[in-house]
């Protein structure tokens, strides 16, 4: 069982996610093997965030990969670790990462069957596939879930992501799923349901008038979370 370090990294996956925390592998020090990139909006996110890495087929990322960040949709999830063990694809003594908020590593179990390391890493954030993303990164909490003799490494690369390590019980991440689940969504419903009313009444810019009134609003509510766990206020 090797501690984090200087790894080659491919990035299973380039979705929003997926491109942002390879780039913050990389600019941690690790080698960025390759990633998979299938739309032309997935290549063009891989050219922006990840300049130089090449796309690769999983197969190749996979044997070619020390630590494996598996970076796709929640429910693609078990059946794409499931389909890799069947054909034989994973290797043994490698990382797999995944980012599934909602999983821990029992999804990952077909993976470690072929001798593979499982860690579940899911930074608390909305991601947007763009470089603001690696500064919020550093503002962020990473929920990580691991066997106990690998959750070192776990923290470690929750760390090197810039975030701040949270331990999750296998347990309790469907849970930590939801919660972020429930705070994310009714906010883009909203978001989306206040620029269609803006713009109908003439207004170019949605956005400029938006973002101060979310910005100040998710401010009072944090603070109101805050007093309320505190024991006060009026929240």
């Amino acid at each position: 069982m090797r501690p984090a370090g200087r790894l080659g990294v491919g990035v299973l996956g380039a979705g929003r996610v997926g491109c942002v925390l390879g780039a913050a592998l990389g600019g941690a020090g690790h080698a960025l093997t390759g990633v998979t990139a299938v739309s032309a909006a997935a290549r063009d996110r891989v050219d922006a965030m990840l300049p130089g890495v090449p796309v690769l087929s999983t197969p190749d990322l996979v044997e070619r990969s020390e630590l494996v960040l598996v970076a796709v949709p929640d429910a693609e999830l078990p059946g794409l670790v499931q389909g890799l063990a069947d054909a034989g694809v994973w290797v043994a003594g490698q990382l797999v990462v995944h980012t599934a908020p909602g999983f821990g590593t029992d999804v990952l179990l077909p993976a470690v069957g072929r001798g593979a390391i499982p860690v579940a890493l899911s930074p608390a954030m909305a991601f947007t596939g763009t470089s603001i993303d690696l500064v919020r990164l550093r503002e962020s909490r990473c929920a990580v879930t691991a066997p106990g003799p690998v959750l070192p490494i776990g923290q470690a690369l929750a760390v090197e992501l810039g975030c701040e390590p949270v331990l999750v019980a296998e347990e309790d991440r469907p849970a930590w799923g939801d919660a972020l689940g429930a705070a994310v969504a009714p906010v883009e419903e909203a978001v989306r349901a206040a620029a269609e009313r803006l713009g109908a009444l003439g207004v170019e810019d949605p956005d400029a008038v938006l973002g101060p009134v979310l910005r100040s609003a998710l401010e009072r509510s944090l603070l109101g979370a805050r007093r309320a766990g505190a024991g006060g206020g009026d929240a």
